[in-house]
């Protein structure tokens, strides 16, 4: 599983990075977290607010923290996470 936080580190940034390793530890999955923080390598997901999050090349979240809650049900939908 590869999942992407886009952003130019920003605390909100940061803080969405977190959150999603949180999420992935507590599901124990195998999976890539990077930081993108190109802006052209951002725009090239069509997002253009940030933080955003993309898993497995699928934009989960754009313009806010996500849940982690919210990160979770994204890991279980990619057969990651069964808590």
């Amino acid at each position: 599983m590869e999942i992407k936080i886009l952003g130019p580190g920003c605390p909100k940034c940061r803080q969405t990075e977190k959150v999603v390793k949180e999420a992935v530890a507590e599901c124990g999955v195998a999976a890539d977290v990077e930081k993108v923080t190109d802006v052209m390598k951002i725009a090239g997901y069509g997002v253009f607010g940030t933080p955003a999050v993309v898993v497995d090349g699928e934009v989960k979240s754009v313009g806010k923290i996500p849940r982690k809650e919210d990160v979770k049900s994204w890991l279980n939908k990619q057969g990651g996470c069964n808590g």
